[in-house]
């Protein structure tokens, strides 16, 4: 007989689709093995966190979640896949080719920083803080050194043009020309140390909270409003209705598709470690 834990940590961002997507699971509104504690956090941070095992459920970046497989399994639920939705290429001004240009990156795990090396494998990631990214294209440089384009997510979609940028490539549709495919940003993991039935019964309480915040959007949005680093309600809600889909209930074979075709194309290119342990949660 295995023995649930106490508590259940939970690592994700403050950005509207995560907090849209927890709101239920952290409120202790569905069913889960354990009381679930939220831990918030930059996307950075989780990315690093994951490296060292931190905690036993955690969303990250699929780029990151590459990196983690040895104790971390893939959930099929709470996840950001999306169309039309992938990481802007900004710029002061029109560019056609990045290969050798300099571009900030919001981090070496991040699946923008993935998506910019299998595009353009020339191009010199310059790693800056997201929340930064659009200012410092805007001045052209950071720390002293010149920027010439940058990799936004997340809010920075909807508010790239109020910094005098425009968009030079949208890698989500760069992904899906390529490939057909959904474009997969971020992960839900679980900690393969625990108890397979916590394991399984985590995913569905995620599924059963991203059912929980479609059919209670009201009260689900006081939650995200809380936390969101916009006031723009039309911005909040284009960010919920960007990133959180079928996709995010559940990934199905279109889902898993796209994440297998993601890491076998990363190893190809050599930014990924090809492993042994198997994607996702059986």
């Amino acid at each position: 007989m295995t023995v649930a834990p106490h508590t259940l940590e939970l690592g994700y961002s403050p950005c509207p689709n995560d907090t849209f997507i927890f709101y239920a699971l952290q409120a202790g509104l569905v069913p889960a093995p354990a009381p679930v504690h939220e831990v918030l956090a930059g996307v950075q941070t989780l990315n690093e966190w994951a490296a060292a095992g931190r905690l036993p459920l955690t969303k990250i970046s699929y780029r990151a979640a590459f990196e983690v497989l040895d104790h971390y399994a893939l959930l099929r639920a709470g996840g950001a896949l999306g169309r039309g939705a992938g990481p802007l290429v900004v710029a002061r001004r029109p560019l056609e080719d990045l290969s050798g240009l300099r571009v900030a990156s919001p981090g070496r795990l991040t699946t923008a920083e993935l998506l910019l090396r299998l595009a353009w494998p020339q191009a010199v990631p310059v790693p800056v803080p997201f929340r930064e990214v659009m200012a410092a294209v805007e001045r052209g440089e950071y720390g002293g050194q010149p920027l010439d384009a940058g990799l936004i997510i997340h809010e920075s979609r909807f508010t790239y043009p109020q910094h005098g940028l425009v968009a030079v490539r949208d890698m989500g549709s760069w992904w899906e020309q390529e490939t057909g495919l959904p474009l997969p940003l971020g992960a839900i993991l679980v900690r393969r140390d625990l108890p397979a039935d916590v394991q399984r019964a985590a995913e569905q309480a995620i599924r059963d909270s991203v059912a929980y915040a479609w059919a209670h959007q009201a009260e689900a949005l006081a939650y995200v409003r809380q936390h969101a680093g916009e006031d723009d309600e039309t911005v909040v809600r284009g960010h919920i209705d960007l990133y959180v889909n079928e996709y995010s209930l559940d990934l199905g074979d279109t889902g898993e598709r796209a994440v297998q075709e993601l890491y076998r194309r990363g190893v190809e290119a050599g930014a990924l470690r090809a492993g042994a342990s198997a994607l996702f949660l059986p």
